[in-house]
Formats: C-alpha cells, structure tokens, sequence
C-alpha cells in the first residue's frame, strides 16, 4: 500500500490527467489578470505589443508577436493562426507528438489499442471529433495495454476495504509533508487530519488482512468519512458540480488499473442510475459511507 502512497503522489504531481473534456469546448479565452487564478479559470491575456519609436521620431511601428503565444487550447488540440493572424485552436497530428521515453509514459485506451503517450491518444481522439468512435475514446489506464484478469464478485467486496484504507494513509502522509513551502493541505484540511493523525487508534500503514481492514472500519469508521469526501472533492474540479465524469475520475482511475483489477468494475458499479456520471452520493455509499454522514460541506 505505501507504493500506492508514493505512486499517488508522483502522479498526482505531474496532474495526468488529469485529461479533462470540457462540456463545452472553448477555443479561444483571453486573461484579464496575470496572476494564477482558481481551478477552472484559465483566461490568458494577447498582448497587442508596444509602440517604438523610429529615430527621427515620426513614424511608430506596432511590434509582431505571435497570436498563439498564451493560448491554451483542450488536450489533443494545439494553437495555430489562422489567414488573418488570429488565434485558433486545430487537432493535433499525433505524429508531432514527442516519443515516449520510458514505458511508463505508454497509455492504454479504451480501443483496447497502445499509444505512445497520452499526447498520441488525445491527438487521435481530436481527429476522430464527431464521430461514434471519437465519443468512444478515452484514457482507459497507464501502461501498455495488457490483459486484466475478470473481478470475481468476492473480490469486489475487497476492494473498498482497500481503497478506504489507502485514501486514509494518503492524507496521512500529506500532513506528515506539509509545511510552509508545499501547502499540500489547506488549513481546514489539517484541522480534519490532524485529529485523524493523532487518533491511537488509527491502523498504521501497510498490508493488513481482508478481516483486519474490515474491523478497523467498523470500530473506526469516523475516521474515514473524511478522507472518502477528500478524494471526491479532488477529482471534481471540471466543474466543480459534485458528479465525476469519466475524464475527472481518470487522475484516480487510470494509474490504478494495472494494479488493481477491480478498479473497473468497482466504478461502473458505482454508477447506480448508469447516467455515466458518479454523483457524491453514488461515491459515498459505494465506500460504505452512511447516507446521513454524506456532507458537500465536506469538499475542502
């Protein structure tokens, strides 16, 4: 379970996807402040360049900058200008996407086919825009593709023992590294660990019994009302509206896969009413979290 800690926190650093498909797709947003704003807003400023002055000081010229240069266009697509200078957001030939390096960067999609990065899946999904199987494509795990072995409907039950527990060490482990210069937690989400961290009753990290992993939540199942909410309000920022799409659940999802074999089923199952979103109620109870401890307030 630590590995999983350390695996989370690499990943978590490099945002992977964190690959997000926006309801709506804007292509073009200009930034009225410079400094860094909320999740969610990216507005971008397009300079329109200084005036100098020639040496005789009668004429001005208006300097050339590239129109595209703070343009943030959705994964799979790139800036371009188009005839009249302006910005404009284009599918991505996934042929100019850099090569992958290591195996790692490899992702699997849900054609069941490898790419060589997320880069080359997001790019083909663009090109595919509009048609069934575009809508179809998405980031299903990290690494190649491989054969994930069927979850029996015992082991199904395991998994959110495991989970629960992992979420728990997770914020655990946050708090123990948080300082003044990481911020890896927010004031009110200390005030929540600390009291986690400080319980002596808390099961310390590591391999524990399916039996173990299942008292140690009956008798302190306070402690993991928390962390349950914590993980939800993480994934829900593209927009924050306390329902998981496939694209916002991906950050969790995608990394899990290959080491979990369950981590499929355990979601689509999740999904109660099968709208294609997890709504936070969907997600709580999927962790045995009781219908009366369910708390947006708890988001953070």
């Amino acid at each position: 379970m630590r590995a999983w800690i350390i695996l989370y926190l690499c990943l978590a650093g490099k945002a992977l996807a964190a690959p997000q498909e926006p309801a709506a797709e804007v292509e073009v947003i200009e930034e009225t402040e410079p400094e860094a704003l909320p999740v969610g807003a990216n507005p971008v400023q397009i300079s329109t360049g200084d005036f100098e002055e020639t040496e005789d000081d009668t004429k001005k010229e208006i300097e050339t900058e590239n129109p595209c240069e703070n343009i943030h266009c959705k994964r799979g697509k790139v800036c371009e200008p188009d005839e009249n200078n302006e910005p404009m957001c284009v599918c991505q030939n996934p042929a100019t996407c850099p090569p992958s390096t290591v195996e790692f960067e490899k992702v699997c999609g849900t054609d069941n086919s490898t790419y060589d990065s997320a880069c080359q899946l997001f790019a083909t999904k663009c090109a595919l825009e509009g048609t069934k199987k575009g809508h179809k494509l998405h980031l299903d795990y990290i690494g190649p593709c491989k054969f994930i072995q069927i979850c029996q409907d015992s082991e199904l039950t395991e998994f959110p023992l495991r989970m629960r527990d992992w979420l728990k060490n997770v914020l655990v482990t946050l708090y123990e590294r948080d300082n003044e210069e990481n911020n890896l937690l927010t004031e009110k989400q200390k005030m929540k660990v600390q009291k986690m961290y400080e319980n002596e009753k808390r099961l310390q990290d590591g391999e524990h019994s399916v039996d173990l992993l299942a008292h140690d939540f009956e008798k302190n199942y306070n402690m993991f009302v928390f962390p349950v909410h914590w993980q939800f309000g993480q994934l829900d920022q593209h927009p924050a509206d306390k329902y998981l799409s496939h694209s916002e659940l991906a950050p969790l999802r995608a990394p899990l896969v290959p080491m979990e074999h369950c981590t499929t089923r355990f979601f689509q199952e999740c999904d109660a009413d099968n709208d294609k979103y997890i709504a936070l109620e969907e997600w709580a109870m999927c962790f045995g979290i009781k219908e009366e401890d369910i708390d947006s307030n708890l988001l953070i």
